[in-house]
C-alpha cells in the first residue's frame, strides 16, 4: 500500500520533503547522511517520517541504519505500549523496522567503515557524545557527506556551532575540519513555537499575576516576553541568571 504524500498534514509534508531532498542530493553524491538524534522521541519520530517516504516509493535504495542501543530499546519499548501514542500497530512496528539496528561497538565501527551510501541515526541529538562523533569524525571532513540535525541545537553544543557554520569542531580531543553540507531540520523540534505557546495562554480563564520566562535563548525569550505583553496585557519577567522570585 502506498503512502500519498499530497494527503499529508502540512508540517508533516514539509518535514518529509525537506528530508528527501538532503539525502537525494546526499545520495547522488555517493554520499552519507549522519543524523544526530535524541535517542527517545526524536529518534522514533525520524523513523515514522522514513518509513512514510519508503512506503510512496520514495526512498528506494538506501539503507537506513539505527545505531543506538537506547534509541534501539525505546523503540521497542514504543511498540510495546500502543495506547500511549496515535499510531497503529502496523504503522509503529513497519516505522521500526524501517533501520537496520546497530547494537554492538563492534557493528557501529564497521558501520563508520562502510563506504556505501547511508541514512545512520545515531545519539547524541547535540553531538555532545555518544556513538555519532565516531561517525562525524569520519564523515564530516568529506563534503560529499551530510549532517542533518533534527532540531534545535543549545548555545556551547558541537550541534549549534556546526549549524552557525563552524570550520571546525573538537573531538576526542581533535580538530575535526567540517566540510560536510550540514542542515537542520528545525520544524522537528519538540518546543512549541511563540504562536503556540500565545495560543496556549489565551486559553487560561484568568492570567496570572507574573509570568516568568526562564527557558530559551536570551533574544528570542525577551521577544517573547515583548509579545505576552503587548498582546495579553500580562506582566512578564525574564529572570537574570542567579536571580531568586518569591513565590506567594
Amino acid at each position: 500500500t502506498g503512502v500519498q504524500t499530497c494527503a499529508l498534514p502540512i508540517y508533516r509534508r514539509g518535514t518529509e520533503d525537506a528530508l528527501l531532498k538532503i539525502i537525494d542530493r546526499t545520495t547522488a553524491r555517493n554520499g552519507t547522511v549522519i543524523i544526530p538524534s535524541f535517542a527517545v522521541g526524536r529518534a522514533q519520530s525520524l523513523l515514522f517520517h522514513l518509513y512514510h517516504l519508503k512506503a510512496a516509493g520514495q526512498l528506494t535504495n538506501i539503507p537506513v541504519f539505527l545505531d543506538s542501543p537506547m534509541a534501539i530499546d525505546a523503540s521497542d519499548i514504543f511498540c510495546r505500549h500502543m495506547d500511549d501514542h496515535k499510531l497503529t500497530v502496523a504503522e509503529c512496528r513497519e516505522s521500526c523496522a524501517v533501520a537496520h539496528y546497530v547494537r554492538s561497538a563492534e557493528e557501529s565501527k564497521k558501520l563508520t567503515a562502510d563506504p556505501t551510501s547511508k541514512v545512520i541515526i545515531s545519539a547524541s541529538g547535540m553531538a555532545t557524545g555518544g556513538r555519532v562523533l565516531h561517525h562525524l569524525k569520519h564523515y564530516a571532513p568529506n563534503a560529499k557527506n551530510s549532517i542533518l540535525f533534527a532540531g534545535f541545537q543549545a548555545a556551547g553544543t558541537r550541534g549549534a556551532a556546526m549549524v552557525a557554520g563552524a570550520d571546525s569542531v573538537k573531538i576526542h580531543g581533535e580538530q575535526v575540519p567540517i566540510r560536510a553540507d550540514v542542515q537542520n531540520l528545525d520544524m522537528l523540534s519538540a518546543h512549541a513555537d511563540a504562536d503556540e505557546l500565545l495560543r496556549w495562554l489565551r486559553g487560561f480563564k484568568a492570567p496570572p499575576r507574573v509570568t516568568y520566562i526562564v527557558h530559551g535563548e536570551p533574544t528570542a525569550s525577551d521577544g517573547l516576553r515583548q509579545r505576552i505583553e503587548k498582546e495579553l496585557g500580562w506582566t512578564c519577567i525574564l529572570p537574570s541568571h542567579g536571580q531568586t522570585v518569591k513565590l506567594a
